[in-house]
């Protein structure tokens, strides 16, 4: 498809349940806005009480690896070098190079232009290659730009695309706009995974959150992303646990599982396995793999693996006993 052309796959659903639904801008925003509104203090009641959930001992050992598992190693910062994507990858293989049983982390994130570097040097390990993209942060940049970016990080290596989407148009309500940019990203990406970010601190209501997670799903999203984590708030459980229910829903209705990948602001063990208690509940165990759920970190590796190391050995390694990303 190119940048200007229409063609059937930008204006169809890639389930045809909802085929009918993105014909037109108003059809779309009819379901949209016809879903269920958001409970925001039972909403946030609930999130707060699985936060007070905790496990123990060999349940919170495995939570531990499991979280480990499921992080997206992320650096984007406008002075990363060659070398410091390099040593972030050798990381994300061996997280702690003196425990051969700890687990890989599941992906790096980077900058498209830093991708060949991680797929590199992350060869056959496993651990995939994940690029931003689609002028991140911001989203403002013309369409074909948007899939010249996705397409170049591709041809890179990248495994998978997070992609984010024009919360202006989505704001505005040009809801098909959005779909449409979703679907052509999606197309872009060939057989790599698209994970779409919402930037829900932008959203400003709850109720948008819940939309934005179906337009996603809709449109062919493999993952819903919360955050770029450069826009405060960024995750929260309460947004989360709409994301969750919205995946939980989505399946019920079309038989296919998305993935949930919260990011920015989650830093420490404890955090990570409110989320994961959280998962469970919502979603229930099928979504305990990170092939269903991520953690977009770049500081939660080094508690967790703090914690690893004082569950194995009794003692707390220190901050600087890990490499600093």
């Amino acid at each position: 498809m190119t940048p200007t052309a229409s063609s059937t796959a930008s204006t169809t659903s890639s389930h045809a349940v909802f085929d009918d639904i993105v014909r037109s801008d108003s059809s779309l925003r009819r379901f949209l806005h016809g879903l269920p509104g958001v409970d925001q203090v039972g909403c946030e009641a609930r999130a707060a009480g699985l936060a007070t959930r905790s496990i123990k001992t060999t349940s919170k050992a495995y939570a531990i690896d499991l979280a480990i598992r499921m992080v997206d190693l992320t650096t984007l910062e406008g002075q990363d070098t060659h070398g410091k994507v390099r040593a972030l990858a050798s990381k994300a293989m061996r997280p702690d190079p003196a425990d051969p049983t700890c687990p890989a982390t599941a992906a790096v994130c980077v900058y498209p232009d830093m991708v060949a570097t991680a797929k590199q040097t992350l060869g056959d390990s496993g651990v995939n290659v994940a690029a931003v993209a689609t002028a991140f942060p911001s989203g403002r940049a013309a369409m074909d730009i948007k899939l010249a970016d996705t397409r170049d990080a591709v041809e890179a290596g990248a495994d998978e695309i997070d992609m984010v989407i024009d919360r202006g148009a989505f704001l505005s309500g040009r809801y098909l706009d959005v779909f449409e940019e979703i679907a052509q990203v999606r197309e872009a990406c060939g057989d790599a995974h698209l994970k779409v970010i919402f930037e829900t601190g932008e959203l400003q209501t709850y109720d948008n959150v819940r939309r934005a997670s179906w337009l996603a799903m809709m449109a062919g999203g493999h993952f819903i992303k919360t955050s770029t984590g450069k826009v405060q708030p960024a995750a929260t459980l309460p947004v989360t646990l709409i994301m969750l229910e919205a995946v939980r829903d989505f399946r019920e209705q079309t038989g296919q599982m998305i993935g949930v990948k919260p990011a920015g602001g989650i830093k420490t063990t404890k955090d990570a396995i409110k989320y994961l208690v959280m998962v469970n509940e919502i979603c229930g165990e099928d979504w305990l793999d990170p092939d269903w759920f991520r953690f977009g970190a770049s500081t939660l590796l080094n508690d967790l693996l703090m914690q690893r190391t004082k569950m194995t050995t009794g003692r707390y390694s220190g901050p600087d006993y890990f490499t600093l990303d």
